[in-house]
C-alpha cells in the first residue's frame, strides 16, 4: 500500500496548488485525474481549467474521468502518483444517482483509495462552510461531499486543509472523529 493524502478547503484557499506542490516533489511519475466535465460554453469555466491545467508539468499524464474514478484509481501501480483534482466535481457529476446507487459509488471509491498502490493525493471542496443552499439538489451535493470527504480523511495517511493560501496538517494539529455512517431514512451520512 502506497501513502494516501487528502487536500481540502474552501474555494481559491490554494488546496489545488499545494497538491500539486505534493505531486511535484515525488519521485514517481505523476497522473493527474481532471473530473471535470468541460463546458464549452461556460467561459468561467474554462478559464479554470485553463489555469489548472498551465500549471501542470508537462510530463504529467492527464485523464479525464468525470463519472468513473473508482475503476480507473484500480489501473494505479506503486510507480505512479496520481493527482485526483477534484472529488466535488466527481460529487457534482454523480448528484442526479438514487441514494442507493450513491451509496454504491461511494463503497466503491473508498474501497478504491484504501489499498492503493502508489501515492495518491486527493482533493476535496470545503462547501458546508456558508449558506444553507436554497434547493434541495444543493443540498444534497453538500452533503454528500462533506460526507465523503470525512469518510475518505478517515482512511488516509495524510489530511491537509489549506485556508487562505495555509496548509495545515490535520491529523498532526487535529482530533480524528469517527467517519460518519448512513442514516437509515434517508441514506445520507
Amino acid at each position: 500500500m502506497g501513502t494516501r493524502i487528502l487536500v481540502t478547503g474552501p474555494t481559491k484557499s490554494g488546496k489545488s496548488e499545494w497538491a500539486e506542490q505534493l505531486a511535484a516533489q515525488q519521485s514517481q511519475a505523476v497522473v493527474y485525474v481532471a473530473t471535470s466535465r468541460l463546458h464549452p460554453d461556460d467561459a468561467e469555466w474554462q478559464a479554470r481549467v485553463a489555469a489548472h491545467r498551465q500549471r501542470r508539468a508537462p510530463t504529467w499524464q492527464t485523464l479525464e474521468v468525470p463519472t468513473a474514478l473508482p475503476t480507473v484509481l484500480k489501473q494505479a501501480t506503486t510507480a505512479e502518483c496520481w493527482l485526483v483534482d477534484a472529488l466535488g466535481t466527481w460529487v457534482a457529476n454523480r448528484l442526479e444517482q438514487s441514494e442507493e446507487h450513491w451509496n454504491a459509488e461511494v463503497e466503491a471509491l473508498l474501497a478504491a483509495i484504501a489499498p492503493f498502490p502508489g501515492t495518491l493525493i486527493l482533493v476535496a471542496e470545503e462547501t458546508g462552510w456558508g449558506v444553507v443552499p436554497a434547493y434541495p439538489l444543493g443540498c444534497t451535493f453538500r452533503d454528500r461531499l462533506g460526507s465523503l470527504t470525512r469518510q475518505v480523511a478517515a482512511i488516509v495517511d495524510v489530511t491537509y486543509l489549506v485556508v487562505a493560501g495555509f496548509a495545515i496538517d490535520l491529523r498532526q494539529m487535529g482530533t480524528l472523529i469517527a467517519a460518519p455512517q448512513p442514516d437509515s431514512a434517508s441514506g445520507e451520512a
